[in-house]
């Protein structure tokens, strides 16, 4: 069978305030002209669908959409929830999907058979697909005792909740003569992130060993990590990344879907798919003479200006590059002064630390500390 594995859609992602739909529009086209030429099986969306838990009309049109484009391609769609989905709400939109025959799972159910979808392809071969949403560290216990863990077991850490979890889902792995999948939104311990995840979901507390899948698995496909990648682990596993980089700690990514070919008898082989329809993220770096001659028309730019800080500065940066999102003094340009402050600071008026700062961002602008001065006199003339 042939799986077409994607995730981290983050539709909605508003960039340095510019808006990206028409970027989620070509994106999403793309994914869907690689679904109609390599014809899956079966497409695995592996959470963040959405870039907030909120999502605009105009948002949840566009994923919906893309859902259904998917599914008329003649695949079977699964799309679970990630941490930035609402899962409650996702699970609403449950009897549209069922509807248009694409299985939804936004959160955990009372049911575990509910996390538990198979299906068999044209060619006869069956398939068997645990879907895992993500799940919150506040909602471990309470998923632990709908799955009837006991006392003991929902005392341990989270990652052995979710192993614990993913284990009783896949206890039918052991029929033979079928493909085993897994499908979650998580941190693999060991794993690169991309740059644009939501940190308090990738640090520690929310990583997991590779060791939490069941070794007979054919292949799991993961979501929550931007980057693509293949983990170490007892199986085939792997990031299929974002198909466009949200932020500009991703602008080294390379945008893509992973398609994979598998059978029961054959490990999984996995291809990537470049997404290239996203305008580039690059971070340019120089002075007002140097940036001058960058030729970028197409990507969002972050600038680090090599310029002494001055009013005006922003706006002459962006005449000359209009694309550009993000405009900051280099750091490479600032004094490193924390020592020599931090000695200075006892004992020291208002007006001399805020002297101080200027002074460590180079800013020799007198007018700066003449308005500081008179909003200190005002406020400190209302005491």
């Amino acid at each position: 069978m042939r799986i077409l594995h994607t995730s981290d859609w983050h539709v909605g992602k508003v960039l340095k305030g510019r808006d990206r739909r028409d970027e989620h529009k070509r994106v999403l086209a793309q994914v869907i002209e690689i679904a109609q030429a390599e014809q899956p099986d079966l497409v695995i969306v592996a959470g963040d669908l959405y870039d907030t838990a909120a999502p605009t009309a105009e948002a949840t049109r566009l994923v919906t959409r893309a859902l259904s484009a998917l599914r008329k391609t003649g695949a079977r769609v699964v799309a679970i929830g990630g941490n930035h989905d609402n899962g409650q709400a996702l699970d609403a939109l449950r009897p549209w999907a069922d509807a248009a025959g694409i299985e939804l799972r936004g959160s955990f159910r009372d049911d575990p058979r509910d996390l538990l979808i198979e299906g068999t392809t044209a060619g006869g071969e069956r398939w068997r697909l645990v879907a895992l949403p993500f799940l919150s560290q506040r909602f471990a216990i309470r998923a632990a005792e709908m799955y009837h863990l006991t006392a003991a077991e929902a005392n341990q850490t989270y990652a052995d909740l979710v192993a614990r979890l993913i284990g009783k889902l896949s206890e039918s792995f052991d029929e033979p003569g079928v493909v085993n999948l897994v499908t979650a939104h998580l941190t693999l311990v060991g794993a690169s992130t991309g740059g644009g995840e939501r940190e308090a979901h990738t640090i520690m507390g929310y990583a997991v060993p590779a060791t939490v899948f069941p070794p007979n698995a054919h292949y799991v496909a993961l979501g929550h990590l931007h980057r693509s990648q293949r983990v170490i682990a007892p199986c085939p596993t792997r990031y299929s990344g974002s198909p466009l980089a949200v932020d500009f700690g991703e602008e080294e990514n390379v945008s893509s879907v992973a398609v994979v070919d598998v059978a029961v008898d054959r490990a999984a082989q996995v291809r990537d798919v470049p997404v290239t329809s996203a305008r580039p993220l690059r971070t340019v770096r120089g002075d007002l003479e140097q940036l001058a001659k960058v030729n970028l028309p197409e990507a969002w730019l972050r600038v680090l200006v090599r310029e002494a800080p001055r009013p005006g500065l922003r706006e002459d940066v962006q005449e000359l590059l209009p694309n550009a999102l993000e405009v900051r003094i280099d750091p490479d340009m600032l004094p490193d002064r924390t020592a020599q402050r931090a000695a200075q600071r006892a004992g020291r008026s208002p007006r001399e630390l805020f002297g101080d700062y200027l002074d460590s961002r180079g800013n020799a602008e007198e007018g700066v500390r003449e308005l500081f001065d008179q909003l200190y006199d005002e406020v400190s003339s209302d005491k």
